[in-house]
């Protein structure tokens, strides 16, 4: 599945959307990412997740383990698994940062792989690394369906994804005029200070 691809499956489920957007890292931005709305298809998400598994073999080889962080990257995270027939775990917050939890192990020589669903910063998935590196198995790569910044982001393991775009985001004071006449959204998850 190439970049073109990816992105029709996102417009065709109604999740790139364009207006003035607020996302999670505080930026503004006039293209908006809402993974949900693929994430609410079974089918499309499990298309997706399979190109992904399909390029972590082609790039990586096989794969043990799949560690995602929660919430956003469980559902790519465990379809991605699947295709690679292989476990999924997740980290999840425990107070300010994430962690291992619910008797999760990843045992020593496992060949581990980080899935999240779409990479803007990279945040989640190096707070993930620093957990995940923590145990005895091997971080092979990170990987999403969609870096939304252009390869930009440091995730201090190879990223790989179905689709890289480069959606221009802005501070909140160096808005162009035509991205500030619009009203701003939150479509997001995360609550920005």
């Amino acid at each position: 599945m190439n970049s073109d691809e990816v992105l029709a499956e996102f417009r065709a489920a109604g999740a790139l959307m364009e207006g003035h957007f607020i996302l999670s890292s505080g930026l503004r931005s006039p293209v908006f990412l809402q993974k949900m709305r693929v994430f609410e298809d079974p089918p499309r998400a499990e298309r997706l997740c399979r190109a992904l598994a399909d390029k972590h073999r082609q790039e990586i080889g096989e794969v043990d383990l799949v560690v995602s962080p929660a919430i956003g990257g469980i559902i790519p995270g465990y379809e991605t698994a699947r295709a690679l027939g292989c476990k999924a775990l997740f980290v999840e917050r425990e107070g300010e940062s994430f962690a291992l939890r619910r008797g999760f192990e990843i045992p020593a020589g496992a060949r581990v792989v980080l899935v999240e669903d779409i990479v803007s910063t990279g945040l989640s998935l190096r707070e993930a690394l620093s957990v995940v590196r923590g145990y005895p198995g091997e971080v092979l790569a990170a990987a999403c369906l969609i870096d939304r910044s252009g390869g930009r982001a440091e995730i201090g393991a190879p990223l790989i994804s179905l689709a890289q775009v480069d959606f221009p985001a802005y501070p909140a004071d160096a808005l162009p005029p035509e991205l500030a006449a619009l009203p701003a959204e939150k479509p997001g998850s995360r609550k920005v200070a």
